[in-house]
């Protein structure tokens, strides 16, 4: 059997509840956008259309480019993914992810990290960590790609892969909070 191409979005969901993999990958079923989803689709467009006219100094850059919505895919790591924006400055280049949100996640920091091992492959040189946007502060958070954060982002595609693999119903989230906005909601049947 062939590996599937990973999404980068998978590793942010794995963590968020396995259980979406499951319903993406081994049983797809039809998903509705949730209006949460909505809202963080609409403020993406906003903040990409202002950050092409804003300066770099929320990064710590002076002068750099910066490219938008770069579609990344590497065969080697099975993983592809749209990034938001990268910045290329002298000292090399920094994946962004723009998120809604006022405190970047864990599942945010390893999307983050994903984006980063993918811009690697394709510009072929080092990428040593990225950023986070937090859309509702304009602060933005960075990201070191150290090595044991490299390793447990490939751990989890590893992990992803797996459950696909045995077609494998994993247990809900631990944090049942998170089902009240998840699109898979109807699907679970044992969760309120």
């Amino acid at each position: 059997m062939m590996e599937p191409i990973l999404k980068v979005s998978d590793i942010k969901q794995y963590l968020y509840c396995p259980r979406i993999i499951y319903f993406t990958y081994v049983l797809p079923v039809e998903k509705r956008a949730t209006p949460k989803m909505e809202i963080g689709k609409e403020e993406h467009l906003k903040t990409a259309r202002l950050e092409g006219r804003r300066r770099l100094r929320s990064y710590g850059f002076e002068e750099g480019k910066r490219f938008f919505n770069v579609y990344l895919f590497s065969s080697r790591l099975g993983l592809e993914g749209v990034l938001d924006m990268y910045v290329a400055v002298s000292r090399g280049s920094f994946p962004v992810d723009f998120k809604n949100t006022y405190r970047p996640a864990v599942n945010h920091k390893y999307q983050l990290l994903a984006y980063t091992l993918l811009l690697e492959d394709h510009l072929r040189q080092p990428v040593r960590g990225g950023f986070i946007y937090l859309i509702p502060s304009r602060h933005t958070v960075y990201i070191e790609a150290t090595p044991e954060a490299r390793l447990y982002t490939k751990r989890l595609m590893g992990a992803i892969r797996s459950l696909i693999r045995r077609e494998h119903f994993p247990a809900v989230s631990r944090s049942r909070g998170r089902c009240a906005d998840c699109e898979y909601k109807n699907y679970c049947g044992d969760v309120g």
